[in-house]
C-alpha cells in the first residue's frame, strides 16, 4: 500500500491483532472499508492507521448496496455500515414482504439496476415483490436511514425459541485482545433444542487456560443478554474457508459426531 500509493482498501479488522508497527500510520488511503468491526475497536483502528475506515455492505449477487458516508464520523463505532447506496433501494420487510419500522429486526431487501437474475444452471432467482433482490440477511434500519446488520437468516441459534444471532456473538468474542477470530454455532440439546457454541481461534502468543476461559465468559456476560452466553467453548489452530474465504461453519459443526465433544461446558464446568 505504501509503495503503490494505494487511496482505497479493504481493511480487514484483524490486523489490530498485530503488533504495532512505526509505519503503521504512514499511508496515502483516503477511505478504507472494513466489515464485521467490533465497535469498540473501530476508533482504535483509525487512530493507529491513520485513515478513514467506514463500514459497508454488498453481495456478489447485488454489488455494492449500503455504504457508510466519509462525512458520518459521528457513527464511527455504531456498528452501522451505512445506508443505501447509489442506484439502490433498500428496505427491511417482514416474511410477507411487508417493510418494517424502524428499530424491528427483518430481511433486507435490495433493488436497482445491475442485480444478478439467477444462479448458473440452477435457474431464476424465486420472484419477489416488485422485484426486490432478497439478501438472506437480517437487519434493522433506524430512524435516520443507518442500517444495521443483525445476521444471516441461516446463521442463527434457535435456544428455547428464542432467535441468537452468531454475528453478534463473534463480535463481543473478537473484541477481546486475545481472540484473533470466532465462529458461533448451534449444538443440539435436549432441553433447548440448540444450545450455542464459540469456536476460536487464539491471537499467537495466547493458549487455552482456565485464567482465559474466566476472562471469555466474564465478558461474554458483561456485554451479553444471559440466554446468549455460550455454554461451550473450543479453541483451534484455525477454521476451514470457503472458496470465497469465508469460515466453513458446517465442518465446525461435526456431522455424524457430537459437536460437544471437546469443548468445555461453561454449565457443567468441565470439559466433555
Amino acid at each position: 500500500m505504501r509503495k503503490l500509493k494505494i487511496e482505497f482498501c479493504l481493511l480487514p479488522w484483524v490486523v489490530c491483532k498485530q503488533p504495532p508497527h512505526e509505519l503503521d500510520g504512514t499511508n496515502d488511503v483516503k477511505r478504507a472499508n472494513v466489515y464485521g468491526i467490533p465497535p469498540e475497536l473501530h476508533g482504535a483502528l483509525e487512530a493507529r492507521f491513520n485513515l478513514i475506515a467506514r463500514e459497508a455492505f454488498g453481495m456478489t449477487e447485488v454489488g455494492p448496496a449500503a455504504f457508510m458516508p466519509i462525512e458520518a464520523a459521528d457513527m464511527v463505532g455504531s456498528g452501522s455500515c451505512g445506508m443505501a447506496g447509489p442506484f439502490r433501494e433498500i428496505r427491511v420487510a417482514d416474511e410477507t414482504g411487508r417493510t418494517l419500522p424502524p428499530g424491528e429486526t427483518g430481511e433486507l431487501l435490495v433493488r436497482g439496476p445491475g442485480i444478478m437474475k439467477g444462479y448458473y444452471r440452477r435457474g431464476m432467482r424465486p420472484p419477489s415483490p416488485r422485484d426486490w433482490f432478497r439478501t438472506g440477511d437480517l437487519f434493522r434500519m433506524d430512524e435516520r436511514g443507518y442500517l444495521y446488520i443483525v445476521g444471516r437468516l441461516k446463521d442463527m441459534v434457535r435456544r428455547s425459541g428464542e432467535n441468537i444471532a452468531a454475528r453478534e456473538l463473534e463480535a463481543v468474542l473478537n473484541a477481546l485482545p486475545e481472540v484473533l477470530e470466532s465462529a458461533v454455532i448451534p449444538v443440539p440439546d435436549d432441553l433447548r433444542g440448540e444450545e450455542v457454541k464459540a469456536c476460536i481461534v487464539l491471537k499467537e502468543g495466547s493458549a487455552p487456560s482456565p485464567e482465559l476461559l474466566d476472562g471469555l465468559i466474564s465478558h461474554c456476560q458483561r456485554h451479553l443478554a444471559p440466554f446468549k452466553v455460550p455454554r461451550y467453548f473450543s479453541f483451534h489452530d484455525g477454521f476451514p474457508r470457503t472458496a470465497s474465504m469465508k469460515i466453513a461453519k458446517q465442518p465446525l459443526r461435526g456431522e455424524g459426531s457430537d459437536p460437544r465433544r471437546g469443548s468445555f461446558d461453561r454449565v457443567l464446568n468441565r470439559w466433555r
